[in-house]
């Protein structure tokens, strides 16, 4: 088994950073929300995160938890898209990232 392919357990992607593709710092991978109906990672749960990218009232809460469909790329660190940016230039506190 080629090991670029093999899967890997889950728990590795706790502890890696969490970056948009733009190179903004997010958060700490804390840990991971599962849909355990479909075997599958819906979200994960940050901490550490960037206070200037979030709300006050969220800085101070223990963390958020980012959709896993922003997810671009795993690897050393974690790529998400822009729209954790995006959320906070408009002022538009998105559903989804939530303590």
């Amino acid at each position: 088994m080629n090991p670029e392919t093999a899967p890997q357990e889950i728990t590795t992607l706790v502890g890696r950073e969490v970056y948009t593709k733009n190179g903004v710092f997010v958060g700490e991978v804390e840990d991971l929300r599962l849909d355990l109906d479909v075997q599958q990672v819906t979200g994960l749960a940050l901490h550490q995160i960037n206070g200037e990218l979030f709300d006050p009232e969220v800085s101070a809460s223990r963390g958020i938890i980012v959709p896993y469909r922003w997810v671009q790329a795993v690897g050393d660190i974690v790529i998400v898209n822009d729209v954790v940016e995006r959320v906070h230039e408009e002022g538009n506190g998105e559903e989804e990232v939530a303590a």
